[in-house]
């Protein structure tokens, strides 16, 4: 069939009328661009699938635009620690073994959040194609643990990987390796949302090809209606599946365990949320609170400014959201079919290269705490939340703080003490590239509390870093750390003098 197109300067044209005098304004006028949108795509599958997921980014988009006219700001005074009932201990779980629940496991999926780049830490593609352990990549570990466990409890489990539009084409390259391995392996595309002028609220695509900087993938929110539009949710359903296990690619920690997964077969919960406490570190993370008698997800960007500050405090918001989610897979069907999803609104603004202010609307996964029946959080270990957010997460997972045993990461048990060491390094170190070209091999860090380098600074081999270490290297000058260096409480200085402090 021709495609239906639309000569560019007419539609210039009505764009420019839409926005401002025509009925119904501008909510009209992007319903009439996502229909030219559509238009372009020729009939069949593709551009049903198109069709349909315009169709969910025209209704985010209109609750936007209502919200942003119409809503109320968070009442503070109504903001309340969550209810005992509402976070339980995972120490109060009974404990299983993986063998021990294979009727259960046989009825799970596992889903991997992939949509995100490793553009932060400088590398080119999908991040969970970097390497992290072992020449062993983010990827390579996950599938190890499904395979270790179907392996160990002669269950079926899936992996499943939630791609976007930016990883999906290098992931299924990169999963073909896997093929003899034992685990069923499938893909599916989060939605891909066009960004909107944010003078005129004017979608900025013109076609729907997938130039750069013109479409995003709308944050992991969009999970349930992708999974939904993928057709993969029903046939996990009709394959007996009845819970799905979720968490981003990059969080080591986030194995399938079993007690979790008995507490969701006994209780009935249709969504169990992993939280665990909070250090100085996370006190910009989401957490469970009661609001007006609903358990829901308070994330820093709904708080009110005047109150940001009572919000990062430690002892007042204790716990965090790791985004490890237990989920039924039927109450998702029933909440999308219905359209329940009115999840929490992130209003991202962005600039394009060529200096245009556009937003894209997001959404988080777990903020459909408040939509499921019988949802609440377990606060579990600190093992379990182990993200590699930056390169100074990455010198923590590729030390000799952690074992790795069947693609999971255990905290070394020659550790003295279990918390996590403090690492924070410089802007010489951001990139994967540069980081390890400062490194000869990862320092031995089982006595480190932290750890500061900034400036030009490059370790050589068998370096041993105890108690507190700050390396500073100021403008212009470079620090080598010699082979075999023990630092124990020790700052280094530019011209390499060892200071007691």
């Amino acid at each position: 069939m021709p495609q239906d197109r639309r000569p560019s300067f007419t539609r210039h044209h009505s764009q420019d009328m839409r926005s401002s005098t025509a009925p119904g304004g501008v909510e009209h006028a992007v319903r009439v661009d996502l229909d030219d949108l559509v238009c372009q795509v020729p009939e069949g599958p593709d551009r049903d699938a198109f069709s349909k997921e315009m169709d969910d980014f025209y209704r985010l988009f209109s609750r936007y635009l209502h919200e942003k006219k119409h809503s109320k700001p968070l009442d503070w005074e109504k903001v309340r620690g969550p209810k005992p009932e509402d976070v339980i201990a995972y120490g109060d779980l009974e404990a299983k073994q993986l063998k021990d629940i294979k009727p259960l496991l046989n009825k799970l999926a596992v889903l991997k959040l992939n949509g995100g780049l490793g553009t932060t830490m400088g590398c080119v593609g999908p991040k969970s194609a970097i390497e992290v352990r072992d020449s062993q990549t983010f990827l390579d570990l996950t599938v190890q643990q499904i395979e270790y466990l179907n392996q160990v409890s002669d269950a079926d489990v899936p992996l499943i990987l939630m791609n976007s539009f930016n990883t999906d084409e290098d992931t299924k390259k990169i999963v073909q390796k896997y093929s003899a391995h034992n685990v069923n392996i499938c893909t599916f595309n989060q939605s891909r949302y066009p960004r909107f002028k944010a003078d005129s609220n004017l979608p900025l695509a013109q076609s729907p090809d997938n130039r750069p900087g013109f479409w995003y993938p709308p944050g992991h929110g969009d999970l349930y209606e992708s999974f939904a539009n993928s057709g993969l949710l029903e046939q996990l359903i009709k394959d007996g599946k009845e819970w799905v296990f979720v968490s981003n690619v990059d969080n080591l920690g986030a194995t399938v365990d079993p007690a979790i997964l008995q507490h969701m077969a006994d209780t009935g919960a249709e969504f169990v949320m992993e939280v665990t406490d909070k250090t100085k570190a996370d006190i910009k993370g989401g957490t469970i609170i009661d609001y007006d008698g609903q358990v829901r997800l308070l994330e820093i960007a709904q708080v009110p400014k005047a109150h940001v500050d009572d919000f990062k405090r430690v002892k007042k918001f204790k716990i965090f959201n790791t985004n490890n989610l237990w989920i039924s897979l039927k109450a998702i069907q029933r909440l999308v079919e219905s359209q329940k999803f009115d999840l929490d609104l992130i209003v991202n603004h962005k600039t394009t290269d060529d200096g245009t202010a556009v937003i894209q609307l997001e959404t988080a996964v777990g903020a459909a705490i408040k939509h499921f029946t019988g949802s609440h959080g377990v606060n579990v270990p600190r093992s379990r939340f182990l993200p590699v957010k930056s390169t100074s997460d990455l010198f923590l997972v590729t030390s000799d703080l952690y074992l790795l045993e069947n693609g999971q990461l255990l905290m070394n048990p020659k550790r003295t003490f279990k918390t996590v060491p403090v690492v924070k390094l410089g802007d010489h170190f951001k990139k994967v590239n540069d980081y390890l070209a400062r490194f000869k091999t990862p320092p031995q860090i089982l006595e480190l509390d932290h750890l500061t380098v900034t400036g030009d600074v490059c370790f050589s081999s068998d370096v041993t870093l105890e108690g507190t270490v700050i390396i500073v290297a100021n403008y212009g000058a470079h620090i080598d750390i010699p082979r075999g260096a023990i630092l124990n409480d020790k700052v280094v200085s530019g011209d390499l003098r060892l200071l007691d402090h």
